[in-house]
């Protein structure tokens, strides 16, 4: 009896196996290299591999997530619009001429996810999460009319704390506060840890979350946004997180080299419209209506030209890596890449490989310790072929690595949420500034100088005389990088 149900169980998984096999293939349309990954989680883990596949695998439905009627009223679809006119007839006055060389860029973009072009922003920039953080702050309490404030990871530990102690202290003063977090990124979290904040008028929102404590069918679909508008007049956007160790207090990850943007300008209405659509997305009963005081009229507070591009896998278009890809098609002298995970897709890949075969000056630096350490070892042997190509690879030893910047050519760069990875590409909604402009391009450029004398530099002799156990890491790690 025993035998018999033993030999149904293997019969009716095999079954099973074969199905989700034939609608990997033939149903869901994947790319080969990830269907090959799902096939062999599925089969050589016949019985957990088909939960894995439930949670991590299915893909979102296509649908509209972000809806928001207020962009009319705004005005920005008809600017977008007028842009791309313009620039497709060759007529648009841009206010720098280096900003002109990127014109097909900001078309992509424009085109490819409605990404406003302006040109009257001042950045900031931080590489420093207290430094970071103490501006936020400072920015937190001058605020008058509303706080926008959206992070993948949100801890209430000490920097948390004071954020939240922050917001709320505003909220008193009828200051309209909001609060998104990732229901993944900050498992932890749950609105009634947020009692006082709401006591006193603030709202807290869950991006996808869970149906019970360890049951979310969309697992694998995080908001990785990290966001802050506050007034319509300030804006953050960049890599850090809210949590102790973004400012260096980890035991494990020592100092969080990270980078972040402080913006003024007109970029400040995308950005905007970006957290409201998010906002909007999660709310159960407290969507945003469009109000003027969103979207002050905005004097200007500088020159500097740049876009807000946002990505996820509810759209048809990868438009984060496109402009990544498009930003290193143009590179003439130089490419600098930091992030903390190199697991290219075959496009990035093939366009920076051919960029240093061609002479191009390109340097990748991540992280000389894994916060991931299976993402790691694919990284490692990513960069390792890019050695062969020519590339120059550094490791920063002076704690963690999580920046995730390009620049190029100390005339263009963008600076962001999303790594190199498929999963950024793919699975998580993402937003990059993509920024033309030659004194912030060369600040950057002067930071990646700055880590390079806190870097080992990995040589093609080096990587060669890796062990065979490291070997083994790298090979199975790549195996499954496309589902990491």
């Amino acid at each position: 009896m025993t035998v018999t149900i033993l030999s149904f169980l293997t019969a009716f998984i095999f079954i099973l196996n074969v199905l989700l096999a034939a609608a990997l293939v033939f149903l869901e349309r994947r790319d080969a290299s990830s269907t090959w990954a799902w096939l062999l989680v599925l089969f050589f883990i016949p019985i957990f591999g088909f939960f894995i596949y439930l949670f991590l695998g299915r893909r979102l439905r296509k649908k509209t997530l972000f809806k928001w009627e207020g962009t009319k009223r705004v005005g920005i679809e008809s600017l977008i619009a007028h842009q791309m006119n313009q620039l497709h007839d060759e007529n648009f006055e841009f206010n720098d001429s280096d900003t002109k060389d990127y014109a097909d860029l900001i078309y992509l973009h424009l085109r490819n996810n409605g990404a406003l072009l302006t040109e009257d922003n001042s950045i900031q920039i931080f590489n420093d999460g207290r430094k970071k953080f103490d501006a936020l702050l400072e920015d937190i309490e001058k605020a008058t009319n509303h706080i926008h404030v959206q992070y993948y990871i949100f801890r209430l530990d000490e920097l948390g704390t004071r954020i939240v102690d922050a917001l709320t202290a505003k909220a008193k003063e009828g200051v309209r506060v909001r609060l998104l977090y990732d229901d993944m990124g900050s498992r932890s979290l749950r609105k009634r840890h947020f009692k006082e904040l709401m006591a006193a008028g603030g709202e807290v929102e869950t991006f996808f979350p869970s149906i019970l404590p360890i049951i979310n069918p969309r697992l694998n679909y995080r908001n990785h946004r990290k966001i802050v508008v506050i007034d319509g007049e300030v804006g953050y956007i960049g890599g850090f997180n809210v949590g102790d160790e973004y400012i260096g207090l980890s035991r494990k990850f020592g100092y969080w080299r990270d980078t972040h943007l402080r913006i003024e300008g007109g970029a400040l209405h995308p950005l905007q419209t970006r957290f409201i659509r998010d906002w909007n997305q999660a709310s159960t009963r407290h969507d945003i209506e469009h109000d003027e005081f969103f979207f002050p009229s905005k004097k200007a507070k500088g020159n500097t030209s740049m876009q807000i591009v946002s990505s996820g896998p509810d759209e048809d278009w990868e438009q984060i890596k496109d402009g990544y890809v498009k930003l290193i098609n143009s590179a003439k002298e130089y490419i600098y890449v930091q992030t903390p995970y190199f697991i290219p897709d075959a496009t990035f890949y093939d366009a920076i490989r051919i960029a240093a075969l061609s002479g191009i000056d390109v340097r990748i630096m991540i992280p000389n310790k894994p916060d991931h350490p299976f993402v790691y070892w694919a990284t490692y042997s990513y960069v390792g072929q890019m050695l062969r190509a020519g590339a120059r690879i550094f490791t920063y030893e002076n704690g963690f690595l999580h920046t995730k910047m390009i620049v190029t050519d100390n005339k263009a760069s963008t600076v962001g949420t999303a790594n190199i990875d498929v999963r950024s590409f793919k699975l998580n909604f993402e937003v990059n500034a993509f920024i033309y402009d030659q004194k912030v391009s060369t600040d950057l450029a002067e930071l990646f100088h700055q880590d390079m004398k806190l870097s080992t530099e990995l040589t093609y002799e080096m990587y060669l005389h890796r062990t065979s156990w490291v070997k083994t890491k790298e090979s199975i790690a790549r195996l499954l990088a496309p589902i990491l």
